[in-house]
């Protein structure tokens, strides 16, 4: 026995030293790719600022040349285009369309190519007259917000050009949960996640074209087109918003000039979630919803999680979807894209009603299936005859100079304009948000740290309150939002938070005594 455990402690140290030999050699190799990414990365960094320098050179030199060209930094570099899961033949007009790559499940909440279909050239006459009322997004064609004066604000302060070392700080945030990692204001734009949970509501006018439809199909057809177009201007955004805190509010009525108004509140810090509630004349939305993202190195993952509600006061429709995966690729290295999704409409009996067809990051149409049969040279692939296409949603161009305000549409730029009788706690009063919109990132990035160590002090104060509570066998009340209440959602089965119908009426009364000090 004792030379048996004699021989397993050889040879136990010595797979034990092979062990150390090996994890050594593989922290090694992984400094290597470190130093090797980094230069790699700092090396295309000066290949871009020269290119970008010579190119502003021979715009100047250049006489009568069309130099209205985008800059290839702002290029958008779609997914793989292989579209094989559905044809479309012309329709009995003459109407060629190349199909896209869809699949089913109602409103297409499936994961896939960017690219929805081929765009057309044409936009349907007959779309335009029904919705006269309405520009190319489906906004209502109302005049500014009397709150700001009558105008909205058209630009923000042009971000400041500070240098900063990327691959310094990312490289330790491999495989990690980014939300519990503190980066300073460079990385993010002036919006926190509350106010891009709202951005979703730019092509709201969708929602108030499917109130007016005649048939629910057709309603489908815009509750998509409407979740799709959530995703129009992430193609050109590479900043993260900012993280809001624990009890942070963010009210945006647009009520007078586009038919709705929402509000949303942080409802939870760990894990942080976000609850909001809007609501028009015809129809109401209501989610709350958890980010958790992932660094990978190569590539960043959101993976939101949360069942989303759209409900028609008229029909009685009522429609629940989640927000897929987005995966954004060449973070160091190359080309930002970004992988979205694609679908098609079918009736109760999946039966393939209306064809989406177009791009995420452009425009969105719908056309009518006339006839269906199968490509028996395809596998027994459906093949759909449509009608012209008519026009679902067409992205809004970005305002000028918008590369140097974080490409923010000029929906976008009003979201953070400065507003009276808005709750204590709302974004817009945020600090460090406000100053690094104004351009000062260095007192930003202390106002930043001000408000995290607060927020970390409450957290702090509330579990020493509750485990002393505990100890006395006393009840302690956690954490609770104000405006909404956490209970089972009766059609998912899932705990949600639902709007208390609390907030407006105490705006109305300017009552705020139950706002937390957050700021």
């Amino acid at each position: 026995m004792i030379n048996a455990c004699g021989e397993y402690l050889e040879l136990a140290q010595a797979q034990g030293r092979k062990w150390q030999k090996a994890l050594q050699y593989e922290r090694d190799q992984r400094l290597r790719l470190e130093d090797t990414i980094e230069t790699l990365a700092k090396q295309h960094n000066s290949l871009e600022q020269a290119c970008r320098e010579k190119g502003r050179q021979d715009q100047k030199s250049a006489k009568g040349i069309d130099a209205d060209d985008d800059d290839e930094e702002n290029e958008f570099y779609d997914a793989t285009e292989d579209f094989t899961s559905v044809q479309l033949v012309p329709s009995v007009k003459g109407h060629s369309r190349t199909g896209s790559d869809i699949s089913g499940n109602s409103i297409g909440s499936t994961e896939g190519d960017s690219r929805l279909g081929e765009q057309s050239s044409t936009d349907d006459p007959m779309m335009q007259d029904k919705h006269s009322n309405k520009d190319s997004s489906g906004y209502w064609l109302k005049p500014n917000s009397a709150k700001t004066g009558g105008v909205r604000r058209k630009t923000i302060q042009t971000k400041p050009t500070a240098g900063l070392n990327l691959w310094s700080i990312i490289k330790n945030c491999i495989g990690k949960e980014l939300s519990k990692i503190p980066v300073p204001v460079n990385f993010n734009e002036p919006l926190s996640m509350l106010q891009r949970l709202a951005e979703d509501l730019e092509y709201a006018g969708m929602l108030h074209s499917a109130a007016e439809c005649k048939t629910t199909v057709e309603e489908m057809c815009f509750v998509a087109g409407f979740t799709i177009g959530a995703y129009a201007s992430t193609a050109v955004r590479n900043t993260k918003p900012f993280n809001p805190l624990l009890g942070e509010t963010y009210e945006f009525d647009r009520s007078d000039d586009l038919g709705w108004r929402a509000l949303c509140e942080q409802v939870s810090h760990h894990p942080p979630a976000a609850a909001i509630h809007v609501e028009a004349k015809d129809w109401i939305l209501w989610t709350d919803i958890t980010i958790a993202s992932k660094f990978r190195g190569k590539y960043l993952q959101v993976f939101p999680q949360g069942i989303i509600h759209i409900q028609f006061r008229q029909s009685g429709s009522h429609y629940t979807y989640r927000k897929v995966t987005s995966t954004v690729h060449n973070i160091i290295v190359g080309k930002l894209w970004v992988d979205q999704v694609t679908g098609v409409v079918t009736d109760a009996f999946s039966t393939a009603k209306y064809i989406l067809s177009g791009t995420w990051d452009h425009k969105m149409e719908y056309a009518k299936v006339l006839h269906t049969s199968v490509d028996k040279s395809s596998r027994g692939k459906p093949l759909y005859q449509t009608a012209p296409p008519k026009l679902l949603w067409q992205k809004n161009p970005l305002p000028p100079n918008a590369e140097n305000m974080y490409n923010m549409t000029s929906f976008c730029i009003t979201m953070n304009e400065t507003e009276e009788d808005v709750a204590p706690t709302d974004t817009r009063n945020r600090p460090d948000q406000r100053l690094m919109e104004e351009g000062l990132w260095d007192d930003a990035n202390k106002e930043k740290v001000r408000l995290e160590e607060k927020q970390r002090a409450t957290r702090r104060k509330r579990e020493a309150e509750a485990a002393a509570a505990a100890e006395a066998g006393k009840p302690f009340d956690s954490y609770k939002p104000i405006w909404f209440d956490r209970k089972m959602d009766p059609l998912t089965k899932t705990v949600t938070h639902i709007y208390n119908n609390r907030y407006w009426e105490c705006k109305e009364k300017g009552e705020w005594s139950e706002c937390p000090d957050i700021f």
